[in-house]
């Protein structure tokens, strides 16, 4: 997919870690920056097209399950004395062992396209439906392509994640019956990313998933590793998500999760801890020291009574963080963003818990904006994102008619959109260069909704 070349005018924006204004950005050919000019002429100015509202740049979605979104807001009700995150998950179950290729294409499209209204240009698929319901492989890669297509048909970029999931916890029970879709080794995942990365389809590229310590042995983690020796290939994993995990991996190991994977010199910079809710603060200064990275989705960890992780402590540590929607009961980051800091505020008893005024960050928005907008790059792959020439041209135009943006200084407005907007508050949304959402509408929509209406209809028949 290629893009003509444009050039567009930003008459405020947030580039480079501050607020910008009259800044010419040029989309070459290839859907990449061109040139960021911040003294364009004003002939060049007025030659330019005119950009309405403050400018962002867009943020990567690190952690999803697309699937999920069929399973989003059905869960919420109680029929025993418990419900926790093992039971969530039995009743998730249920819904990953219905959905066929087609079916997952039409829900995954929905979801791409509710992404791309909420301000992410790029999601970070965290795919283990590998198989046919009974186990048995497709013929090709059916449930990848399904996904791949969708990205395609709404037109957002896709980083995919061919997960690593060979038994069912950490004594090494065979996987159980609801989870012979997911079976997976080493190899298969080498080759399945392989295909993808050298296929070279536009927006698209592939790194690797481990499920958990729990689903994946230590020697098969250690020939993955093996495998992507010399690969700059982004190698994401669930961890200490729910303390029953972490006291397991004591019990069997003698070390909690994320100290395990550092002690074994796994860690480097193409590695991203998802969730790592429940790590300690030497785990964390070990993540950092790997430059490692962490992905936390807020309102799915809010939405399984998961926890909190030490927000703070990771932002301090220098460890690249991201966010993540994940069962995707939210699909906006404004809300990730939100709940990051709520959840520290109700913690902590205290407010703007995650800003830091000594280090020239007095903003919490900002500076939870930031943070997410750089480990999202690292989370997809990218060598380069954001206002920077080389990288692909994504980025936001807010619509300052939205409500919460009304009268609001440019430089408050990543604060107002975060934590006091009721909606996305987005207007447009361009990825590679090219318009995909204009004025909150996607072109697609209303043909993406029905065939997702359908479909939902036939998964829940069942």
């Amino acid at each position: 997919m290629h893009s003509l070349k444009n050039t567009f005018l930003a008459p405020h924006i947030w580039h480079n870690g501050a607020w910008g204004s009259n800044v010419l950005l040029t989309v070459g050919s290839n859907g990449c920056w061109e040139s960021i000019d911040t003294q364009p002429s004003a002939s060049a100015m007025q030659a330019a097209q005119r950009l309405g509202g403050t400018v962002l740049p867009s943020l990567v979605n690190a952690h999803s399950h697309a699937f999920q979104r069929a399973f989003a807001g059905m869960a919420e009700t109680r029929t025993g004395e418990q419900d926790h995150f093992w039971s969530w998950r039995d009743r998730m179950y249920g819904v990953a062992n219905r959905i066929t290729p087609t079916q997952l294409q039409a829900i995954a499209a929905q979801l791409y396209l509710e992404l791309l209204q909420g301000g992410y240009t790029q999601v970070c698929e965290f795919h283990y439906l590998h198989h046919a319901i009974d186990g048995m492989p497709y013929p090709s890669d059916d449930m990848s392509w399904a996904l791949v297509k969708a990205a395609q048909q709404v037109g957002i970029g896709l980083t995919l994640l061919p997960v690593l999931y060979e038994r069912a916890g950490f004594s090494g029970a065979p996987l159980r019956s609801d989870q012979k879709r997911f079976a997976s080794d080493a190899h298969f995942l080498t080759q399945l990313s392989q295909r993808f990365n050298t296929a070279h389809i536009p927006l698209v590229n592939a790194g690797v998933a481990i499920h958990s310590l729990r689903a994946a042995s230590s020697e098969s983690i250690q020939q993955l590793q093996r495998n992507l020796d010399g690969l700059a290939v982004p190698i994401h994993i669930h961890v200490s998500e729910q303390m029953a995990e972490v006291n397991e991996c004591v019990q069997l190991t003698g070390k909690r999760p994320v100290e395990w994977l550092a002690a074994q010199g796994l860690l480097d910079s193409r590695w991203h801890l998802v969730h790592a809710t429940h790590t300690t603060a030497q785990e964390i200064d070990a993540t950092a020291q790997a430059d490692a990275n962490v992905v936390i989705c807020p309102t799915t960890e809010a939405n399984l009574g998961d926890g909190f992780t030490d927000v703070v402590h990771w932002l301090n540590s220098g460890v690249g963080v991201t966010m993540g929607s994940d069962s995707h009961v939210s699909r906006t980051w404004r809300e990730e963003l939100r709940w990051l800091e709520y959840g520290q505020r109700l913690k902590q008893q205290g407010r703007n818990i995650c800003a830091a005024p000594a280090l020239g960050q007095p903003s919490t928005g900002q500076r939870l904006f930031q943070a997410a907008h750089a480990g999202g790059a690292r989370a997809a792959g990218f060598e380069a994102t954001g206002f920077v020439v080389g990288a692909r041209a994504d980025f936001l135009v807010l619509d300052t008619n939205t409500p919460a943006l009304l009268g609001v200084p440019p430089q408050h407005s990543l604060d107002a959109l975060i934590f006091a907007a009721d909606t996305a508050g987005i207007a447009h949304v361009f990825v590679a260069g090219q318009c995909r959402v204009q004025d909150g509408l996607h072109a697609e929509q209303a043909k993406v909704a029905d065939a997702y209406s359908q479909t939902m209809l036939a998964v829940w028949a069942t």
